[in-house]
């Protein structure tokens, strides 16, 4: 795996220095175990490069639904559909079972913070969905919020249940605070509101991979929030299907050669690239970032501070965990 790590000649004092890391990888497709280890892997890379902060990319535990748009993923009560469904399900990530102790037990071990995109096969919800869930693990190496996809897209519609608000939160870590988001939600003008009003600085967006993701709302995200933004994708080629995925035979003759190409990025308080979009390739990228450069550019503009109207207009944000049932013993 590649490192890439941007290089600065300005100074930066110690108690505004963060040293970021995005983790640009495949999956081993919808293998949870596998995929794990692969994940753990690449932290383990990544602590010992002195990172406080590891992003992976979107539903990257234990893959994207790359099979829906590429084997008639819409039609109804299909066998194959059910069974690959089915495989998808058993690969989720159950949080309470502990699939992801191993990483909260390296994050503690080497106090870095994570951001980890899963596929969440959630006991709340009767354990048969799954919940694209972007999961914080804080250097303690606790499970700090698990926020589940307010609105799956398109296709993803077909395999993935919506989430709700009780993840929209914001961490303190070192200087900054930091919050998160999947894929299309970074479009949402109302949800990133949310996690600006809570003083969020560091804004996380993973991406299931593809530069004509990242080409754009990053860098606006940071002009319009005044904050760094981390967008992390994940990678899938052809090659990185396993012999012994479903339908694997379709999958790759409806399918591009290069089914997300990375295009991770990482983009100053100012709207300028910190780094560039890297595309094409496995990659661990590393940048320190600067707290100062979060106060300079709000000087200006500071969209939940001075220049707000709460007066004027509000936003209200429901939190709470949804379930189906309330018990009452």
């Amino acid at each position: 795996m590649e490192i890439i790590r941007s290089e600065t000649t300005e100074v930066i004092r110690e108690e505004d220095r963060l040293t970021v890391a995005m983790a640009q990888i495949a999956p081993v497709w919808l293998q949870r175990n596998a995929t794990l280890k692969k994940v753990l892997e690449t932290a383990h890379l990544a602590a010992n490069q002195g990172c406080d902060l590891l992003v992976f990319g979107e539903a990257l535990v234990p893959g994207y639904p790359f099979w829906l748009e590429n084997t008639d993923g819409a039609r109804f009560n299909d066998p194959k559909q059910k069974a690959i469904h089915a495989h998808y399900l058993d690969q989720g990530v159950v949080i309470e079972r502990g699939d992801l102790k191993p990483l909260c037990d390296l994050a503690a071990q080497k106090s870095m913070a994570m951001y980890v995109g899963i596929m969440e096969k959630a006991p709340d919800r009767g354990s048969h969905s799954l919940y694209c869930s972007l999961v914080y693990i804080d250097k303690t190496g606790c499970i700090a919020s698990v926020h589940r996809k307010l609105q799956p897209t398109y296709e993803e519609r077909l395999s993935w249940a919506p989430g709700d608000g009780h993840g929209l939160v914001v961490h303190d870590l070192s200087a900054f605070k930091v919050g998160g988001l999947n894929c299309y939600e970074n479009w949402m003008p109302l949800v990133r509101a949310s996690l600006y009003a809570q003083g969020e600085d560091l804004h996380v967006s993973v991406w299931p991979g593809g530069l004509h993701n990242t080409q754009d709302i990053p860098f606006f995200i940071a002009k319009e929030a005044r904050s760094y933004v981390i967008a992390c994708s994940s990678l899938m080629r052809a090659e990185d299907f396993p012999a012994e995925t479903l339908s694997l035979d379709e999958i790759l003759a409806n399918a591009p050669s290069v089914l997300a190409n990375g295009g991770s990025t990482i983009i100053a308080p100012d709207g300028k690239a910190i780094i560039e979009p890297v595309v094409g390739i496995e990659a661990l990228i590393i940048a320190d970032i600067d707290h100062k450069k979060v106060r300079e550019e709000r000087q200006n503009f500071d969209v939940s501070g001075h220049y707000s109207r709460p007066d004027v207009t509000q936003l209200k944000v429901n939190r709470q965990r949804l379930s189906v049932a309330k018990f009452e013993d």
